[in-house]
């Protein structure tokens, strides 16, 4: 793994999802083969292959005290090109200290992650209606979850997470996003663990090949995608959470 400490020109950049987002870092330890963030190895320079490096943006928080008290109070999203939560973090701390910049000043903020890492910041969350937490969780199968995730938390771990968040009365969330195989099972496992869910299909080729050599690639199919979230949707709605299809 190569990590670089690096130097950034701003950390608080408009989003097409939320009102800001904050990525900390740029890379990610997950290594998810249909990372849609690949592409941003076409700026960065880097040769190692996706999951391979790091580049921490040490100055982060010290950018973020400057650049929340010129700009208006919006929702922040942490993060949209990186998991926040990722290994790294519990070494540098950025998303943390980004996080108490944000509790601070009283601003929203949406974490979207993979890691029980998330755990650890339970102290900042909880009490504060203004926040909410997410894990991105794609199937109920550990099998395809290692083939398409390999450095991610497993599922079991993750849905965990969301069970200890839930029931300190922080708002939670799951992103069912990409539906992986074995993803239309998951409304029982989130039962009573989460406010609302997003589901959305696979929209991009960078794992074909994983779907081509397992045998799945009938699972990469509208067909799929359609019958799936018509079942996950009247699941979540049977038992009283919110569930949003995105296709």
């Amino acid at each position: 793994m190569n990590i670089n400490q690096v130097p950034a020109k701003s950390i608080l950049s408009k989003s097409a999802i939320f009102d800001y987002v904050i990525n900390p870092y740029i890379g990610c330890q997950h290594s998810c083969a249909y990372c849609y963030a690949r592409f941003m190895k076409r700026f960065t320079g880097h040769k190692e292959a996706w999951g391979e490096f790091i580049d921490v943006k040490m100055n982060a928080p010290l950018l973020l005290e400057k650049e929340i008290k010129r700009k208006s109070p919006g929702r922040v999203w942490l993060s949209g090109f990186c998991d926040p939560y990722q290994p790294v973090e519990e070494k540098y701390g950025l998303t943390r200290a980004c996080l108490e910049i944000l509790v601070h000043y009283k601003w929203a903020v949406t974490v979207q992650t993979k890691s029980v890492l998330v755990l650890r910041d339970m102290a900042l969350f909880k009490g504060n209606k203004k926040i909410e937490v997410g894990m991105s969780v794609t199937t109920s199968d550990e099998g395809v979850r290692q083939l398409f995730e390999p450095g991610a938390a497993s599922i079991e771990a993750r849905i965990g997470a969301l069970e200890v968040l839930h029931s300190a009365g922080i708002r939670t969330f799951a992103m069912i996003a990409p539906l992986l195989p074995g993803g239309q099972g998951l409304a029982g496992e989130l039962k009573g663990k989460v406010d609302y869910v997003f589901v959305d299909r696979m929209n991009y080729h960078y794992a074909d090949c994983i779907y081509r050599e397992n045998g799945l690639f009938a699972e990469l199919s509208d067909k799929f995608f359609v019958s799936a979230g018509k079942r996950l949707a009247a699941d979540f709605e049977r038992q009283g959470t919110e569930c949003t299809v995105l296709f």
